[in-house]
């Protein structure tokens, strides 16, 4: 078989691959968008907002990680500095 031509099943490959980066790179562009959000609530001083937009998050974060979108450590790892930075925003608050 001549290089120019793919089989079947590499063609159907190549599209799958297209497809699933598409789904990769909405998941991780919602991810990264959820967490400015929390940073954001952390910043100001609406406590339940920050409470809210981080339970997203973390809900968002477990998702992606559950279908290998990024991996599971990576996905703690954002929960707990997401956690210590509300937590070190309400103290200051106070």
């Amino acid at each position: 078989m001549p290089k120019s031509e793919s089989s079947l099943s590499a063609k159907k490959r190549a599209r799958q691959n297209l497809k699933n980066r598409a789904v990769n790179r909405a998941t991780k562009s919602m991810l990264k968008t959820q967490v400015r959000k929390v940073i954001a609530a952390a910043a100001g001083t609406d406590k339940a907002l920050s409470d809210a937009e981080f339970k997203t998050a973390v809900q968002k974060l477990d998702r992606a990680a559950a279908k290998g979108v990024i991996h599971k450590n990576a996905a703690a790892r954002k929960k707990s500095r997401l956690s210590a930075m509300l937590k070190k925003a309400k103290v200051a608050a106070k």
